[in-house]
């Protein structure tokens, strides 16, 4: 069992920068790929980052990709997600999720592939 507290979601001019941070309990987090999804109002769930269990591969959605950062410290059970040069629709419920499967060898980016999520964080950027 793994459980998932968010952190760090707030209200940001377009441009600005957040870090969000998801706190993890449960004695697997080190063997597992963790993810950061979002949710904006009237859309479906979508893949924003993934970062395998070492750490050591990262993938990221189109959209986002050299503006946001994912990363992982095992010994303090945490995976961060910097998000740069914010842009108004990068406004969404922001969850942290970890993957159903233990080592696996590669991000997976359906939301069906992972079994942990926190409760979500709301990040609004304004234009």
């Amino acid at each position: 069992q793994v459980q998932l507290v968010e952190s760090g979601g707030a209200l940001v001019q377009a441009g600005g920068s957040l870090r969000l941070s998801c706190a993890a309990s449960g004695d697997t987090f080190n063997r597992r790929v963790m993810g950061w999804f979002r949710q904006a109002p009237g859309k479906e769930r979508e893949f924003v980052a993934g970062i395998t269990s070492s750490g050591g591969n990262t993938y990221y959605a189109e959209s986002v990709k050299g503006r946001y950062t994912i990363s992982r410290d095992n010994s303090k059970s945490t995976v961060s997600l910097q998000m740069n040069s914010l842009k108004p629709e990068d406004t969404a419920v922001y969850y942290c999720a970890a993957d159903s499967t233990m080592y696996r060898g590669a991000v997976a980016t359906e939301g069906a592939q992972y079994a942990y999520w926190g409760q979500g964080t709301q990040v609004t950027v304004s234009s």
